[in-house]
C-alpha cells in the first residue's frame, strides 16, 4: 500500500548557528514541522530537501497510525 504523503507547498525557516544551518520545514495545513541541521557546506537546497522529506515521513507515519 502506497499512502505516502507528498507535499506541494512547504514553508521554510532557516537560521545560521556558527558554521551550521538549521532548516525547519512546516506544513501549512497541519502546522506539523520537521527540522534538519547540517554544516553550511552542505548547502541550503540539500538541507531544505532533507527537512521536507523528514516532514513527509512524519505525516505519512501519523496517517498510517490514524488508520490502525
Amino acid at each position: 500500500m502506497n499512502d505516502r504523503v507528498t507535499l506541494s507547498h512547504v514553508y521554510y525557516e532557516m537560521r545560521v548557528y556558527g558554521k551550521y544551518l538549521r532548516v525547519h520545514a512546516i506544513d501549512p495545513d497541519s502546522g506539523q514541522e520537521a527540522m534538519a541541521t547540517g554544516p553550511l557546506s552542505m548547502g541550503e537546497t540539500t538541507l531544505k530537501n532533507n527537512a521536507k522529506r523528514k516532514l513527509e515521513y512524519i505525516l505519512t507515519k501519523k496517517r498510517r497510525e490514524g488508520r490502525s
